[in-house]
Protein backbone atom coordinates (compact mmCIF):
# COMPACT_ATOMS: atom_id res chain seq x y z
CA UNK A 1 0.00 0.00 0.00
CA UNK A 2 1.27 3.40 -0.76
CA UNK A 3 2.57 5.36 2.03
CA UNK A 4 0.18 8.40 1.57
CA UNK A 5 -2.69 5.89 2.50
CA UNK A 6 -0.80 4.47 5.75
CA UNK A 7 -1.91 6.21 9.22
CA UNK A 8 -0.35 5.54 12.56
CA UNK A 9 -2.41 6.78 15.62
CA UNK A 10 -3.06 6.23 18.78
CA UNK A 11 -5.76 6.85 21.95
CA UNK A 12 -5.15 8.62 24.50
CA UNK A 13 -6.96 9.25 27.84
CA UNK A 14 -7.94 9.94 31.48
CA UNK A 15 -8.69 5.88 32.68
CA UNK A 16 -12.30 4.87 31.93
CA UNK A 17 -12.90 7.63 29.72
CA UNK A 18 -14.06 4.74 26.84
CA UNK A 19 -10.36 4.47 24.95
CA UNK A 20 -11.01 0.14 24.52
CA UNK A 21 -14.91 1.02 24.00
CA UNK A 22 -13.80 3.36 20.76
CA UNK A 23 -10.99 0.54 19.58
CA UNK A 24 -13.79 -1.96 19.51
CA UNK A 25 -16.24 0.44 17.19
CA UNK A 26 -13.64 1.18 15.24
CA UNK A 27 -12.96 -2.74 14.55
CA UNK A 28 -16.92 -2.91 13.91
CA UNK A 29 -17.04 -0.30 11.50
CA UNK A 30 -13.80 -1.57 9.42
CA UNK A 31 -15.40 -5.17 9.63
CA UNK A 32 -12.02 -6.47 11.08
CA UNK A 33 -14.02 -8.21 13.80
CA UNK A 34 -17.72 -9.03 13.13
CA UNK A 35 -20.65 -8.32 15.14
CA UNK A 36 -21.10 -12.25 16.06
CA UNK A 37 -17.39 -12.20 17.20
CA UNK A 38 -17.02 -8.95 18.49
CA UNK A 39 -16.77 -8.31 23.05
CA UNK A 40 -16.13 -6.20 25.25
CA UNK A 41 -12.54 -5.09 25.22
CA UNK A 42 -11.34 -7.14 22.72
CA UNK A 43 -8.07 -5.80 22.21
CA UNK A 44 -7.52 -6.44 25.89
CA UNK A 45 -5.95 -9.77 26.19
CA UNK A 46 -4.89 -10.12 29.95
CA UNK A 47 -7.73 -12.11 32.22
CA UNK A 48 -6.42 -8.59 34.84
CA UNK A 49 -7.79 -5.84 32.33
CA UNK A 50 -11.00 -7.64 31.80
CA UNK A 51 -11.61 -8.25 35.17
CA UNK A 52 -10.80 -4.77 36.04
CA UNK A 53 -12.20 -3.18 33.07
CA UNK A 54 -8.64 -1.44 32.03
CA UNK A 55 -6.29 -1.36 29.92
CA UNK A 56 -2.89 -2.64 31.85
CA UNK A 57 -0.85 -2.72 28.43
CA UNK A 58 -0.50 -1.30 24.81
CA UNK A 59 -2.58 -2.89 22.35
CA UNK A 60 -2.09 -2.10 18.74
CA UNK A 61 -4.17 -3.03 15.68
CA UNK A 62 -4.52 -2.39 12.14
CA UNK A 63 -7.85 -1.90 10.34
CA UNK A 64 -8.83 -1.14 6.80
CA UNK A 65 -10.74 2.43 6.11
CA UNK A 66 -13.12 3.18 3.06
CA UNK A 67 -13.07 7.23 2.91
CA UNK A 68 -13.90 8.75 -0.78
CA UNK A 69 -13.25 5.67 -2.88
CA UNK A 70 -9.93 4.56 -2.10
CA UNK A 71 -8.99 2.29 1.29
CA UNK A 72 -6.58 3.50 3.86
CA UNK A 73 -4.52 1.55 6.33
CA UNK A 74 -5.09 2.52 10.13
CA UNK A 75 -2.44 1.22 12.55
CA UNK A 76 -4.26 1.88 16.40
CA UNK A 77 -2.72 1.45 19.91
CA UNK A 78 -4.86 1.55 22.28
CA UNK A 79 -3.12 2.58 25.56
CA UNK A 80 -3.85 2.05 29.16
CA UNK A 81 -5.11 5.53 30.88
CA UNK A 82 -4.12 5.06 34.48
CA UNK A 83 -1.04 7.13 35.89
CA UNK A 84 1.03 4.19 36.80
CA UNK A 85 1.09 2.67 33.14
CA UNK A 86 2.65 6.01 31.90
CA UNK A 87 5.36 4.84 30.28
CA UNK A 88 3.22 2.45 27.66
CA UNK A 89 1.67 5.52 26.61
CA UNK A 90 5.03 7.53 25.83
CA UNK A 91 6.51 4.66 23.76
CA UNK A 92 3.12 4.45 22.16
CA UNK A 93 3.19 7.66 21.62
CA UNK A 94 6.88 7.19 19.96
CA UNK A 95 5.70 5.10 17.30
CA UNK A 96 2.92 7.25 15.94
CA UNK A 97 1.95 10.64 13.46
CA UNK A 98 -1.19 11.74 15.53
CA UNK A 99 -3.35 10.87 18.57
CA UNK A 100 -6.84 10.85 19.89
CA UNK A 101 -7.13 13.03 22.92
CA UNK A 102 -10.52 11.34 24.23
CA UNK A 103 -12.32 13.11 26.83
CA UNK A 104 -15.64 11.63 28.95
CA UNK A 105 -18.39 14.14 27.97
CA UNK A 106 -19.51 13.76 31.77
CA UNK A 107 -16.43 13.59 33.60
CA UNK A 108 -14.89 16.24 31.33
CA UNK A 109 -10.86 16.66 31.83
CA UNK A 110 -8.79 14.60 33.74
CA UNK A 111 -4.95 14.62 35.24
CA UNK A 112 -4.37 12.17 33.32
CA UNK A 113 -5.92 13.78 29.71
CA UNK A 114 -3.51 17.12 30.39
CA UNK A 115 -0.48 14.81 31.18
CA UNK A 116 -1.06 12.50 28.29
CA UNK A 117 -2.06 15.90 25.83
CA UNK A 118 1.47 17.74 26.70
CA UNK A 119 3.17 14.10 26.30
CA UNK A 120 1.44 14.15 22.76
CA UNK A 121 2.62 17.42 22.44
CA UNK A 122 6.06 17.16 23.26
CA UNK A 123 6.31 14.49 20.53
CA UNK A 124 5.17 16.88 18.06
CA UNK A 125 1.72 14.57 17.14
CA UNK A 126 -1.37 15.31 15.07
CA UNK A 127 -3.45 15.97 18.05
CA UNK A 128 -7.32 14.89 17.58
CA UNK A 129 -9.70 16.21 20.25
CA UNK A 130 -13.01 13.82 20.67
CA UNK A 131 -15.69 14.14 23.17
CA UNK A 132 -16.91 10.29 24.41
CA UNK A 133 -19.92 9.27 25.79
CA UNK A 134 -21.85 12.34 23.85
CA UNK A 135 -25.13 9.73 23.88
CA UNK A 136 -25.71 9.99 28.18
CA UNK A 137 -28.65 12.03 29.54
CA UNK A 138 -25.60 13.49 31.90
CA UNK A 139 -23.21 14.17 29.02
CA UNK A 140 -22.30 17.85 29.71
CA UNK A 141 -20.69 18.71 26.06
CA UNK A 142 -20.05 22.13 26.16
CA UNK A 143 -19.11 22.92 29.30
CA UNK A 144 -16.76 20.23 29.14
CA UNK A 145 -15.27 21.38 25.45
CA UNK A 146 -14.38 24.70 27.22
CA UNK A 147 -12.46 22.51 29.50
CA UNK A 148 -10.12 21.30 26.99
CA UNK A 149 -10.39 24.73 25.37
CA UNK A 150 -8.73 26.23 28.60
CA UNK A 151 -6.34 22.83 29.84
CA UNK A 152 -4.68 22.00 26.58
CA UNK A 153 -5.98 24.34 23.92
CA UNK A 154 -8.07 22.44 21.73
CA UNK A 155 -10.24 24.47 19.26
CA UNK A 156 -13.86 23.90 19.93
CA UNK A 157 -14.86 23.74 16.07
CA UNK A 158 -12.28 20.86 15.97
CA UNK A 159 -13.29 19.04 18.70
CA UNK A 160 -15.48 15.96 17.43
CA UNK A 161 -18.36 14.38 19.28
CA UNK A 162 -18.94 10.49 19.49
CA UNK A 163 -20.00 7.42 21.78
CA UNK A 164 -18.10 4.97 21.61
CA UNK A 165 -20.85 2.08 22.75
CA UNK A 166 -23.57 3.29 20.24
CA UNK A 167 -20.62 4.27 17.34
CA UNK A 168 -22.26 7.87 16.88
CA UNK A 169 -19.71 9.50 15.05
CA UNK A 170 -16.76 7.35 15.15
CA UNK A 171 -17.26 7.14 11.14
CA UNK A 172 -16.83 10.58 10.93
CA UNK A 173 -13.82 10.30 12.98
CA UNK A 174 -11.69 7.49 10.87
CA UNK A 175 -12.42 10.04 8.04
CA UNK A 176 -10.66 12.63 10.42
CA UNK A 177 -7.81 10.35 11.18
CA UNK A 178 -7.45 10.20 7.51
CA UNK A 179 -7.70 14.01 6.88
CA UNK A 180 -5.47 15.40 9.39
CA UNK A 181 -2.74 12.85 10.41
CA UNK A 182 0.44 12.93 7.99
CA UNK A 183 1.06 9.77 6.19
CA UNK A 184 4.61 8.38 7.97
CA UNK A 185 7.66 9.90 6.23
CA UNK A 186 10.16 7.90 4.82
CA UNK A 187 10.49 5.60 1.94
CA UNK A 188 10.61 1.80 1.14
CA UNK A 189 14.77 2.08 -0.73
CA UNK A 190 16.52 3.70 2.79
CA UNK A 191 18.44 1.62 4.82
CA UNK A 192 16.44 -0.07 7.31
CA UNK A 193 15.49 1.61 10.83
CA UNK A 194 13.12 0.51 13.24
CA UNK A 195 11.85 1.46 16.70
CA UNK A 196 11.59 -1.36 19.06
CA UNK A 197 8.54 -0.31 21.02
CA UNK A 198 7.24 -3.33 23.00
CA UNK A 199 8.15 -6.62 23.45
CA UNK A 200 6.70 -10.32 24.66
CA UNK A 201 8.14 -13.40 25.33
CA UNK A 202 5.90 -16.59 24.00
CA UNK A 203 6.53 -19.90 25.03
CA UNK A 204 5.67 -21.46 21.61
CA UNK A 205 7.71 -19.25 19.68
CA UNK A 206 10.10 -17.22 21.61
CA UNK A 207 10.61 -13.28 21.97
CA UNK A 208 7.98 -11.35 19.41
CA UNK A 209 9.14 -7.93 19.10
CA UNK A 210 6.89 -5.08 18.34
CA UNK A 211 8.91 -2.31 15.62
CA UNK A 212 7.63 0.65 14.33
CA UNK A 213 9.75 0.83 11.10
CA UNK A 214 11.12 4.22 10.10
CA UNK A 215 12.50 3.65 6.52
CA UNK A 216 13.81 0.43 4.37
CA UNK A 217 12.24 -2.71 4.61
CA UNK A 218 12.17 -6.14 7.41
CA UNK A 219 11.85 -9.65 5.64
CA UNK A 220 11.91 -13.25 7.28
CA UNK A 221 15.45 -14.52 6.95
CA UNK A 222 17.04 -10.88 7.63
CA UNK A 223 19.60 -10.20 9.99
CA UNK A 224 18.70 -7.00 11.78
CA UNK A 225 21.62 -5.53 14.47
CA UNK A 226 19.84 -3.99 17.80
CA UNK A 227 21.33 -0.84 19.28
CA UNK A 228 21.24 -0.82 22.70
CA UNK A 229 23.21 -4.08 22.80
CA UNK A 230 25.41 -4.34 19.80
CA UNK A 231 24.05 -7.91 18.86
CA UNK A 232 22.82 -9.38 15.04
CA UNK A 233 19.79 -11.65 15.11
CA UNK A 234 18.10 -12.94 12.68
CA UNK A 235 14.15 -12.68 11.57
CA UNK A 236 12.39 -15.86 11.82
CA UNK A 237 9.01 -14.34 11.43
CA UNK A 238 7.06 -11.32 10.37
CA UNK A 239 3.63 -10.35 10.88
CA UNK A 240 0.97 -7.57 10.86
CA UNK A 241 -1.10 -6.58 13.94
CA UNK A 242 -4.57 -7.95 13.05
CA UNK A 243 -7.80 -8.96 15.64
CA UNK A 244 -6.02 -11.63 14.44
CA UNK A 245 -1.95 -12.24 14.04
CA UNK A 246 -0.81 -12.73 10.93
CA UNK A 247 2.29 -13.58 8.97
CA UNK A 248 3.64 -11.62 5.80
CA UNK A 249 7.04 -11.53 3.50
CA UNK A 250 7.48 -8.38 4.13
CA UNK A 251 6.84 -5.37 6.41
CA UNK A 252 8.12 -1.42 5.22
CA UNK A 253 7.10 1.66 7.27
CA UNK A 254 4.42 0.80 9.68
CA UNK A 255 4.03 -1.49 13.11
CA UNK A 256 4.79 -4.75 12.92
CA UNK A 257 6.08 -7.51 15.08
CA UNK A 258 8.98 -9.63 14.70
CA UNK A 259 10.15 -12.94 15.91
CA UNK A 260 13.57 -12.88 16.59
CA UNK A 261 16.17 -15.94 15.87
CA UNK A 262 18.99 -16.99 17.60
CA UNK A 263 21.95 -14.61 18.83
CA UNK A 264 24.14 -14.61 15.97
CA UNK A 265 26.78 -13.87 17.84
CA UNK A 266 26.70 -16.19 20.68
CA UNK A 267 25.19 -18.82 18.39
CA UNK A 268 23.02 -19.23 21.76
CA UNK A 269 20.19 -21.81 21.08
CA UNK A 270 16.94 -20.45 21.22
CA UNK A 271 13.88 -21.54 23.75
CA UNK A 272 11.48 -22.22 21.48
Amino acid sequence: MALSRIRNFCIIAHIDHGKSTLADQFLLLTNTVTKRDIRAQTLDSMDLERERGITIRMHPVTVYHEYRGETYELNLIDTPGHVDFGYEVSRSLAACEGAILLVDAFQGVQAQTVANAFLAMESNLTIIPVLNKCDLPTARPDDVIREMEQSVGATPSEVMRVSGKTGIGVKELLDAIVERVPPPPGTDEEPLRALVYNSHFDTYKGVVVYVRVKGGTLRKGQKILLMRNNRVHEIMEVGRFSSRHGRVRRIALRPSRLLHGPDQRHRRRSHW
